[in-house]
This record gives C-alpha cells, sequence and structure tokens, in this order.
C-alpha cells in the first residue's frame, strides 16, 4: 500500500467527498444549506490551491521566512475571510459554509493513510515474566536508564 503522498489525490478526495456531502445536504437539509456547503467547498478548494502554490515557490527557491511570502500568506487569509463575509452577507446557511470550508483535512487524512508505509512483519512479544520488560521505558520507547541506585 506504500504509494507516493500525492496533492492530486487529496484534491480528487476532496472533490468526491464535496460532491458526496453537497448531494446528501441536498436530499436530506435545504437547497440553501447545499448551497452553502458548495460554496464552502469552492473556497477551501481554492485556498487549498493558493496554499499549494504558496509552498511550492517558497520550497523550490529555497527562500525561507521571505516577505513576500509571509505577505502571500496573510493575503490569502484576508481574501478568504472576505469572501466567507460575504457569503455569509448574502445568506449563506453558516453551518453548510463552515462544513464546505472544513471538508479538505479528511481528504488529506485519508490520502495520507492511502499511502502510509508498509508494515513491519510482527515479532513475537517475551513472555510477561521476561526481565527485559523491566529493561524497557514504554513512555519513551527505549532502553532505561539505569540509576547509580539501581546499579547497587
Amino acid at each position: 500500500m506504500s504509494e507516493k503522498f500525492d496533492i492530486e489525490r487529496v484534491q480528487g478526495l476532496n472533490l468526491g467527498l464535496s460532491a458526496g456531502a453537497i448531494a446528501v445536504s441536498w436530499v436530506m437539509a435545504s437547497p440553501l444549506f447545499a448551497a452553502s456547503l458548495a460554496a464552502g467547498a469552492v473556497l477551501e478548494a481554492a485556498n487549498f490551491r493558493s496554499l499549494r502554490r504558496s509552498c511550492q515557490a517558497i520550497f523550490q527557491t529555497g527562500v525561507s521566512g521571505s516577505g513576500a511570502a509571509a505577505t502571500a500568506f496573510g493575503l490569502r487569509f484576508l481574501l478568504l475571510a472576505a469572501a466567507i463575509g460575504i457569503a455569509l452577507y448574502v445568506g449563506a446557511h453558516p453551518v453548510g459554509l463552515v462544513i464546505g470550508l472544513s471538508l479538505i483535512v479528511p481528504s488529506a487524512i485519508i490520502a495520507a493513510w492511502m499511502a502510509r508505509p508498509e508494515l513491519a512483519p510482527a515479532t513475537p512479544a517475551p513472555p510477561p515474566d521476561d526481565p527485559s520488560w523491566d529493561e524497557w521505558n514504554p513512555w519513551l520507547a527505549s532502553e532505561r536508564e539505569r540509576d547509580a541506585e539501581e546499579d547497587q
């Protein structure tokens, strides 16, 4: 299952989830709710594409923390806030808008899950009374460091 994580897959999953959510909300809720969800999905898709382009430009040029990148990042948020404000002013349903804006999260999680690395083969655990259990720190996932008091 270890495939490469692909942004196009995230966008495709996002399109599918958005279309499904819009169809279900049209049937289960109201046309206004479905239209608000669609508006949120469109805003979120545009925002995600803008974020992707900005990040690619920053990482390809190797410039970190540049003023232009910070300005583009802030401008993207201002435009998104203005678009959300206009949608609410026009009469969009706030819950539908938020759901539409949030659908990128499950899309990214599903795409990351699909690109997860192969599982390592399981090795048998030592028996419960094995002394090696006392030498392992489960909180740090490493061997315990012995204190001077333990050595005596």
